[in-house]
């Protein structure tokens, strides 16, 4: 209240956020599984997905097909969003994100609609989360997927030494 008040002069100034602000909801592909959760869960009904089915051949003979959703469609309306954020809480697969962005004005309300192309886009421009504590505890799903990985590396290279001839110590040379 003693101090003057500053105009910031915006198209010339860009503002300076925090790292982790809340511009747009950016969309990671891969990682959507057409659960539909963000669309059922969101108050403003402004996500809309399309998506159809398709048959997945059986990984191993013998075995069932099995059918995956595939998507079609994926858009927010962001005239209708109040960034409230759910949607990406709710999201089981880590496929919706906050992206910083915040200039995306139009000037027709109709093309405030954003599709998966517009949100894949914003995706990039997500900041990587901070670094976790060192006395944090790592999470058990990459602790198992870390055992998985080093467990298959031993077997490979067990594979590969149970393979070569007698002395031969892979360079190529014998001994």
């Amino acid at each position: 209240m003693t101090r003057r008040a500053v105009t910031q002069q915006y198209p010339e100034n860009l503002p300076s956020l925090p790292p982790r602000t809340r511009g747009v909801i950016g969309l990671f592909e891969e990682n959507c599984t057409v659960c539909m959760l963000c669309a059922r869960e969101c108050p403003d009904w402004c996500i809309y997905i399309d998506s159809h089915k398709e048959t997945v051949p059986a990984a191993a003979p013998g075995g069932r097909e099995r059918s995956r959703n595939v998507l079609d469609r994926f858009a927010i309306d962001f005239s209708l969003c109040m960034y409230c954020g759910i949607c990406v809480e709710v999201c089981p697969f880590d496929a919706l994100f906050w992206s910083p962005e915040f200039e995306y004005a139009e000037t027709d309300i109709r093309e405030l609609t954003h599709e998966r192309e517009k949100l894949r886009e914003w995706m990039w421009t997500v900041p990587e989360p901070p670094p976790l504590t060192e006395a944090a505890v790592e999470a058990k799903e990459l602790t198992a997927a870390r055992r998985t990985a080093e467990r298959a590396a031993q077997e490979q290279a067990q594979d590969q030494a149970q393979d070569r001839p007698a002395g031969d110590d892979g360079t190529g040379e014998p001994r």
